[in-house]
């Protein structure tokens, strides 16, 4: 990673004449807008594969699902046709517990029917890794966080505000530590147990970070499989478990590191 970022640092352009500051400032604006335009495509994306599912357009065009149409229609693999339904579903979850919020003046105006398409600057990968979790997140953390400003004072919170709560439920959904059983076992063994494969699955979450940043989630596991198994044999870590925990970071699903892991 940092060799092929040196190396695109020490690509020559073309000479051209130093931009004053202006025309800096006027060259990063664009370029932020940009990169807004392309999350807000992410989404708007999301929600017509979201409509295109419940709508089961597949059916009347002669395949036998969802993914055999992806397939034919878009030349995605199953994976990436499920990884798209993942992060429809999250925006629309997100979306719901944004919209059902006290008076947003994020969302008042936004038509009902374009669930998913708001843009919260969140990656497909964030996403996809809450994906399992939408109800912690929409039900619980986004919901009470936003009653609590609300209630705090504020008449209407800002397109900022709302979007820092919901950046900020989704990280801590993404990191926090699985819940304590309701009922802890009264023997000290099968605790003190516990708490190892709690900290074997938080050691796990990290290093699947770590494949995602070089095999990102696009990416199939036998695709992945060819560009982690150097680095997996760098850092001593057998394939099968650095592919294990790339998909529990990308799942939250802890049956993601049976066999291998755990």
């Amino acid at each position: 990673m940092g060799e092929h970022n040196e190396d695109q640092d020490d690509v020559v352009e073309p000479a051209r004449p130093l931009l004053t500051t202006a025309q800096a400032r006027e060259v990063t604006a664009g370029l932020r807008e940009a990169m807004d335009d392309v999350r807000r495509s992410v989404a708007v994306l999301a929600a017509r594969v979201l409509d295109a599912h419940a709508a089961r357009v597949w059916t009347p065009l002669g395949y036998s699902s969802w993914e055999s149409y992806c397939d034919a229609e878009f030349g995605i693999s199953r994976a990436q046709a499920n990884r798209l339904l993942d992060v429809a579903r999250s925006l629309a979850a997100i979306h719901g517990a944004v919209a059902a919020g006290p008076e947003l003046s994020r969302t008042r105006d936004t038509d009902p029917g374009a669930a998913a398409a708001l843009d919260y600057g969140l990656s497909q990968r964030a996403l996809i890794a809450v994906s399992g979790r939408t109800d912690a997140v929409a039900e619980i953390i986004i919901t009470r966080r936003l009653a609590a400003l609300a209630h705090s004072g504020l008449q209407a919170l800002d397109e900022a505000a709302v979007r820092a709560v919901v950046r900020q439920a989704v990280r801590d959904v993404r990191t926090a530590p699985p819940p304590a059983p309701a009922d802890p076992p009264a023997d000290p063994t099968v605790t003190a147990l516990r708490a190892v494969v709690d900290d074997l699955a938080v050691s796990s979450h990290a290093i699947g970070e770590l494949m995602l940043e070089v095999a990102p989630a696009y990416l199939s596991d036998t695709e992945a499989a060819d560009v982690l198994a150097l680095l997996c044999e760098q850092i001593g870590e057998p394939l099968d478990h650095g592919l294990a925990a790339r998909r529990y970071a990308l799942t939250g699903d802890r049956r993601a590191l049976a066999g291998t892991v755990l």
